[in-house]
């Protein structure tokens, strides 16, 4: 299996960027920022730690959550080429969307059913968690981390082959078959570049607001600005990490091409 190159999947990425990043920008801003900023404004508040209560603004979250997943298939589909317009790659993100969805949804069902039940298990005496059910937490957590990274490629396979979802996960973990170590990397290096600069932002456009209106709240001006900031970063980390996963599976391809043309004997 051919070795994938992060640095050259990094250097091909800023040139897709340099070239359609406007491009992409716009799918980004209309599928990935619109969305959040409706979310954030809808979802009602909660204590840090603790999920919001159950209500209307779940299914607002629900139809984010399917917009921007239309969002990664156009944006991959814009970084991997030939040109197209914006509303073609939203039109291929829109066609491809049931296949990534099914792929996502055949391993991650049963292995978020398997936390919540282990969850379930531990917290029916937190003092004394079950010692089975914690062992239990930290395997499916290892194995969610190894299968996160094997079918790290699903987004790249749904928005460029016609595939359903089961091929779409073989096809996946067929990719990154002898590259878990370099995407485990990756994703670890990005994860914490990404935080890192969301953090950074954030308090700094925290700060700068409250000095400016003297209160962050949600419906405030200054709670508005924050959370658009926050989405504008946001999105710009989303729209990085989808462009590298595309430059990643096109090295992948064309490895895959040039390996399957015959010698001519010369």
């Amino acid at each position: 299996m051919a070795k994938l190159s992060i640095s050259q999947a990094w250097d091909e990425s800023r040139a897709v960027l340099a070239r359609d990043g406007k491009l992409i920008g716009t799918v980004a801003l209309a599928l990935f920022v619109l969305p959040g900023i409706v979310l954030d404004l809808v979802m009602p508040e909660a204590p840090a730690g603790q999920f919001p209560p159950a209500g209307w603004w779940m299914a607002v979250a629900v139809v984010a959550i399917v917009i921007s997943l239309v969002g990664q298939l156009a944006i991959i589909r814009l970084a991997m080429g030939p040109h197209l317009t914006v509303g073609e790659a939203i039109a291929h993100g829109a066609r491809r969307l049931l296949s990534y969805l099914g792929a996502v949804l055949i391993w991650a069902v049963p292995l978020t059913l398997i936390i919540g039940g282990l969850f379930a298990s531990a917290g029916d005496d937190p003092e004394n968690p079950s010692p089975v059910a914690a062992l239990g937490l930290i395997v499916v957590g290892l194995v969610g981390i190894f299968l996160a990274v094997r079918f790290l490629m699903m987004s790249s396979v749904a928005s460029a082959e016609g595939s359903g979802p089961l091929a779409i996960l073989r096809r996946s973990w067929a990719i990154t078959g002898g590259n878990w170590w370099r995407l485990f990397g990756f994703l670890v290096s990005f994860a914490i570049g990404a935080l890192a600069l969301l953090w950074a932002v954030g308090t700094v456009a925290g700060v700068l607001c409250q000095l400016a209106f003297g209160s962050i709240a949600r419906m405030t001006p200054g709670g508005l600005i924050v959370i658009i900031v926050s989405q504008l970063v946001s999105a710009l980390v989303s729209l990085v990490f989808f462009v590298m996963l595309a430059r990643l599976y096109t090295q992948r391809s064309e490895a895959a091409a040039q390996a399957s043309v015959p010698s001519s004997g010369t």
